[in-house]
């Protein structure tokens, strides 16, 4: 849902309902929200135990979630508590359950809490998988998706400049067809959320690439396909080498002419493919 958020860039933030906090669901969602309405804010752990009875599962995996971060308690002490909170019962005294509060723990890591995010709600809304691996693709020399297209424009220029062309062109004037001027080898590494093969496409398998900032369309010809099947199809996430062109209608892509399994740091949804 779409709610008023100060400290966000445009004022407003996209918020998961508890009903998509996996062993949530609906009915506990509302129970919530019901209990909220008829008697007041939560004031703390504590109080939403004694009002609503939560199951261990559901109050591991709203602790997972972060959902309990409104009462000022990181992941690891409501984890803590989870066991103590489905304990709790409404005729309990206040202040009887025993072990609500945990010991000072060392917080998770942001790799930990992604993987937290990613296995309480299906997605991380604060990061990404692919931002985790960030340095090592750096160091590789592959290229965040948002910047290709500045590099491909400054190594078709580069090309076309040592081809003979007159160096006071444009670059955004340079035809990327021009026999002339080659397509910039790049690398660059994503995760996979489509992969397609029309039928019209002669063998042509189409795969979508997604990084921190943003997604790459990748064209992968019947014999690299065959080449590369096992990794293509067994990754989530793909380290790519190819040579970047631009479709007529002006949308970047990478002809590919190698495929890398990346191994992530947290898990990931299945893609979405369709044949």
């Amino acid at each position: 849902m779409l709610q008023a958020d100060p400290g966000s860039a445009g004022g407003q933030a996209i918020r998961l309902g508890l009903g998509e906090v996996h062993t949530v669901g609906s009915e506990l969602a509302e129970q919530v929200e019901a209990e909220r309405t008829r008697g007041g804010r939560y004031r703390d752990l504590a109080d939403l135990a004694r009002r609503v009875r939560l199951a261990a599962p559901q109050a591991e995996a709203l602790a997972m979630a972060g959902a309990f971060g409104c009462f000022g308690i990181d992941r690891r002490s409501a984890l803590w508590a989870a066991g103590v909170v489905a304990a709790v019962r409404p005729e309990h005294l206040p202040g009887a359950a025993v072990g609500i509060c945990a010991p000072p723990l060392p917080g998770m890591t942001d790799v930990e809490t992604t993987v937290a995010d990613v296995w309480a709600t299906g997605i991380s809304p604060d990061s990404h998988p692919i931002q985790h691996l960030r340095d090592r693709l750096d160091a590789l020399g592959a290229v965040r998706i948002d910047r290709l297209d500045e590099v491909g424009r400054r190594a078709m220029a580069g090309t076309a400049r040592r081809a003979g062309h007159r160096s006071d062109r444009r670059v955004d004037s340079l035809d990327p067809y021009d026999p002339d001027v080659r397509p910039p080898r790049v690398l660059v590494g994503g995760l996979v959320t489509h992969r397609q093969r029309p039928a019209t496409a002669g063998g042509v398998t189409f795969l979508n690439l997604e990084d921190e900032s943003g997604m790459l369309n990748i064209t992968c010809s019947e014999g690299l396909w065959a080449r590369y099947r096992p990794v293509a199809i067994g990754s989530s996430a793909l380290l790519v080498r190819g040579r970047l062109e631009r479709s007529p209608e002006g949308v970047l892509n990478l002809v590919a002419d190698r495929l890398q399994r990346l191994t992530l740091a947290v898990p990931v949804v299945r893609s979405r493919d369709v044949r």
